[in-house]
């Protein structure tokens, strides 16, 4: 059953723009530190698919912080390997139970869950969510900001955050540019049944020609696929799914369900800044990548934490200058991670193997868990 709808009140200190992730990250940094807010979100509810379904080690600290983590983790899997493999063959393992954290592990779990983790800590600390309330405009001036929504009401605030996503309203009435471009393959993404023969117990990345394919397990015995494809359905069913399994890892899957399924096409940009006067941008408003290595979500909460914490501690002027960086290393990160597991070229491929063995017996592994797990951008 849903909450009342919410009275937006006619004033206050900092108006978000968006109840996902980094919404609420906000928010109950915010709220924690006794700053005035309102959270506002033109859904009737929360998303209830999978999405995003990594939660990395800087994350679980940064929720730590903010008194989210120990339900998040009770609702999750914590895996300590990342396999990169070539069809069935092996050729790198990162290990994640030596980084210095005291998460030592990646928690898969389904963004649904991380939103309701959150949401509920957020009402535990006194606030909630105006939804549905969609924002028609934003109009900033010397003294702050008046939102307005499409119901014709307005609210006033000091500053406005855009933590709603790519295609950011918020970005766009700051006049913020959104520089990059978009991969040319589409990505297929599903939760499914299946008999998985490397087992619940590690994320795979697997190469091939056919394209780049990622296995992780998921609460529930269920796992999650994340593959390239030139053209996909708009919801691939489970034929399509096994299809691209058979391709790609032959003989190691059979898919029994599909949960849920979704395609999409990935950009990979930064804004050009983080703020424009009163206006402040997070999340995939301010950056969006490749999904390879799973840090979207993560440096999103990161953002709202840290955007918070700078709204808290009146260091608004550092936000950018902490957080932009981090994002550019992501996307530059991500990027490289994708064409690397994307070339079809049979030269680059089996260079690429053969060095993916030989750094398997150097520090690169340890070096490569750390960047994943965002431990590095503390």
């Amino acid at each position: 059953m849903n909450s009342p709808a919410l009275v937006l009140p006619d004033r206050t200190e900092v108006a978000i723009v968006g109840a996902g992730p980094t919404g609420l990250a906000l928010a109950v940094t915010l709220a924690q530190a006794g700053v005035a807010f309102v959270l506002l979100d033109q859904q009737d509810e929360g998303v209830n698919t999978s999405r995003a379904a990594v939660v990395h080690a800087r994350t679980l600290e940064v929720l730590d912080e903010l008194g989210a983590s120990s339900e998040l983790i009770s609702r999750g899997v914590r895996l300590t390997r990342f396999a990169v493999r070539d069809g069935a063959r092996r050729l790198l393992t990162v290990p994640f139970d030596g980084l210095p954290t005291p998460h030592p592990y990646t928690l898969m779990v389904p963004q649904y869950e991380t939103e309701a983790v959150l949401l509920a800590r957020l009402r535990a600390l006194g606030g909630d969510v105006h939804r549905p309330q969609q924002v028609s405009s934003i109009v900033q001036d010397q003294e702050g900001v008046t939102v307005t929504t499409s119901t014709g009401q307005t609210l006033r605030a000091s500053y406005a955050v855009g933590a709603d996503g790519m295609h950011s309203m918020v970005r766009e009435a700051s006049g913020i540019g959104f520089s990059g471009s978009a991969y040319a393959e589409s990505f297929v993404l599903a939760d499914v049944v299946m008999d998985w023969s490397p087992g619940p117990t590690e994320v795979s990345l697997t190469f091939g020609a056919a394209g780049l394919l990622v296995v992780a397990p998921l609460p529930g015995d269920h796992y999650r696929v994340v593959a390239t494809t030139d053209q996909a359905p708009e919801q691939p069913d489970l034929a399509f799914v096994q299809q691209l399994l058979d391709q790609r890892a032959p003989g190691q899957a059979s898919v029994t369900d599909v949960a849920w399924s979704s395609r999409f096409r990935v950009h990979h940009r930064v804004a050009d800044s983080y703020r424009a006067q009163r206006m402040f941008l997070a999340g995939d408003a301010a950056h969006v990548h490749s999904p390879a290595g799973g840090q979207g979500m993560n440096t999103g909460i990161q953002d709202g934490y840290a955007l918070g914490t700078a709204f808290a501690r009146d260091t608004l002027d550092d936000y950018e200058a902490h957080r932009r960086p981090v994002a550019e290393r992501v996307v530059a990160f991500t990027d490289r991670m994708t064409r690397i597991a994307t070339t079809r070229n049979l030269a680059a491929r089996t260079v690429r193997n053969t060095a993916m063995r030989l750094l398997a017996h150097t520090p690169l592994p340890g070096k490569l868990a750390a960047e994943l797990a965002e431990l590095n951008y503390r």
